[in-house]
């Protein structure tokens, strides 16, 4: 039991760098079996930093024949090694999903002997689950980069979500950093696994019960700040796999400094651009969600982000012309486009105004951050006129106020009844 836990206090932190572990999206229900990962089975749990922490998180091994610079598991970093064997990681699951300490399993890999021996393994861990051990818990899968199509698609019938990491943004950075690998890769696997979704919900029209694959889809991961990508170069190839592959997230991860003498890597004592992953993040949703296209956000003339301000009110404050909006008239496409106002609002005015023109109270009402929204809109009472208002102004305007709200909630003598 003593090497149980000692396998899973090395593995489980050696996964904690694979942060493409959320659990939405399942569909699975249980018929009688152990577990659910229906909407209502999946409890969702995230760290400060975003992280999911609802699924038992970990790797296979954490041996591998690679030796990609940026990685803590590549073959010439002496570190301590290990790996589960099949029936301990299925033993694992069942017992802590019974303890109630987890909802699903996340399950990734080094890459021992070749991608099929690997990859095999894993597969025999999701069919023993869900096979012998009737689990019905959500399954997040790794897919090992080389597998064959004929694993990849066994793994399938049996996973809720299957992902694989794109590592580095470019082509070109990954040879710096990792030149065994390529996004060749990646990418067919990816279109492997998405043509097989889009074949099944093609059959289904004339199949009343297919099986179910991959319900909850693909998704991948890339390293930010290892190498020197700029963030139009990494939403860029974000939009590409989105398009091309139908995913349903690309994560960003920081790059975290580990003991390397790489002088191509930031080293030691620097620490993981935490904001700038945010910032990606945030461009990230406005591209799935408000519409927008990559070159708003970013382009060739300004390629980084604004660490300062989200990418939305960069966005605004970079086009005056489009603004003040007129609430009372502008489609809901506009509105979501104005700081301050989400989907959910933007769909609250477009109702509400169908009963007379909207005024400034009525819209602060509806959850919008108005003292952010005030700048880029017209009420049916507004005083003030965008443009008489120099844009810096407006900038610094928001960000003081932004400053004083943390202040504000930041103070120790805040109580709760303040």
């Amino acid at each position: 039991m003593d090497r149980i836990e000692e396998k899973l206090s090395i593995l489980a932190d050696a996964a904690k760098y694979d942060v493409s572990c959320s659990s939405s999206g399942g569909k699975r229900k249980n018929n009688g079996g152990i577990g659910d990962a229906s909407s209502s089975g999946i409890c969702h749990s995230y760290t400060e930093d975003g992280r999911c922490v609802s699924l038992l998180k970990i790797l296979l091994t954490n041996h591998c024949i690679y030796d990609c610079a940026f990685c803590v598991s590549r073959r010439s970093n002496d570190i301590k090694r290990a790996a589960f064997t099949v029936e301990e990681v299925v033993d694992l699951t069942m017992n802590f999903y019974r303890r109630n300490y987890i909802e699903g399993l996340f399950l990734s890999s080094g890459i021992f002997k070749n991608a099929d021996y690997t990859m095999e393994r894993l597969l025999r861990i999701v069919k023993k689950l869900r096979t012998e051990h009737r689990f019905n818990g959500y399954i997040h899968l790794k897919t090992i980069p080389g597998a064959s199509e004929e694993l990849l698609q066994e793994a399938g019938m049996y996973a809720d979500r299957m992902s694989i990491n794109l590592e580095i943004p470019t082509e070109k950075g990954l040879k710096l950093v990792a030149p065994e690998k390529n996004h060749d890769s990646v990418r067919k696997p990816l279109a492997f696994i998405q043509n097989q979704i889009t074949h099944l919900k093609t059959e289904s029209k004339l199949i009343r019960h297919k099986p179910l694959f991959v319900p909850a889809g693909q998704s991948t991961q890339m390293v930010i700040g290892a190498t020197p990508e700029s963030d139009w170069e990494i939403l860029s190839t974000s939009n590409d796999f989105y398009k091309n592959y139908h995913l349903k997230r690309v994560y960003y991860s920081g790059y975290i400094p580990i003991q390397n003498d790489n002088n191509l890597l930031p080293q030691i004592g620097t620490q993981p651009p935490l904001i700038r992953e945010n910032r990606l993040y945030q461009a990230d949703w406005l591209m799935r969600f408000y519409g927008f296209d990559v070159d708003e956000i970013v382009d060739a003339a300004n390629p980084q982000l604004d660490m300062v301000i989200d990418p939305k009110l960069s966005w605004a404050l970079r086009n005056p012309a489009l603004f003040p909006m007129d609430i009372n008239k502008a489609d809901f496409a506009s509105i979501i486009r104005v700081p301050g106002i989400g989907r959910q609002s933007a769909r609250k005015i477009v109702q509400a105004r169908k009963f007379g023109k909207l005024h400034a109270y009525q819209i602060q009402q509806m959850g919008i951050a108005y003292n952010r929204a005030k700048y880029f809109i017209v009420c049916a009472d507004s005083q003030i006129v965008l443009g008489t208002i120099p844009m810096e102004t407006v900038r610094q305007q928001i960000i003081q106020q932004s400053i004083a709200s943390k202040k504000y909630f930041n103070s120790p003598q805040l109580s709760l009844f303040s």
